[in-house]
């Protein structure tokens, strides 16, 4: 694949990903974007990350089964599989700023220069 179809790829995914974080947020959130998380920590007795990543999981395991099936699936499925993952990612992400980096006061473009990703 040439760099540029490559880059419309990613492009394509993440916008897909954005908007599909942004649907789920009236169904799971409320306010609070991580709200499920932390609900689901309690009932369970264990930290927010630790219960995304046990929701996260199954993910990871429907994404391994499709890939070790030798089937064929359709790209709207890919795209839901593969979106799912990654959106589970960034809302570890998001807890882990939450809690661990004093992530407000900062622009994009300073987070993105500390991160090492802007120059």
């Amino acid at each position: 694949m040439k760099s540029g179809e490559f880059e419309e790829v990613i492009d394509y995914i993440l916008i897909k990903c954005r908007n599909l974080l942004n649907s789920k947020a009236a169904e799971y959130a409320t306010e609070d974007r991580l709200h499920n998380f932390k609900v689901a920590a309690e009932l369970q007795g264990v930290d927010p990350k630790q219960a995304l990543a046990g929701m996260m999981a199954k993910r990871t395991v429907s994404v391994f089964d499709m890939c070790m099936s030798g089937d064929t699936y359709n790209s709207s499925l890919w795209d839901e599989k593969i979106c799912d993952s990654i959106n589970y990612l960034l809302l570890l992400r998001a807890l882990v700023a939450e809690k661990d980096w004093a992530w407000e006061g900062q622009d994009i473009d300073e987070k993105g220069t500390e991160a090492g990703i802007l120059s």
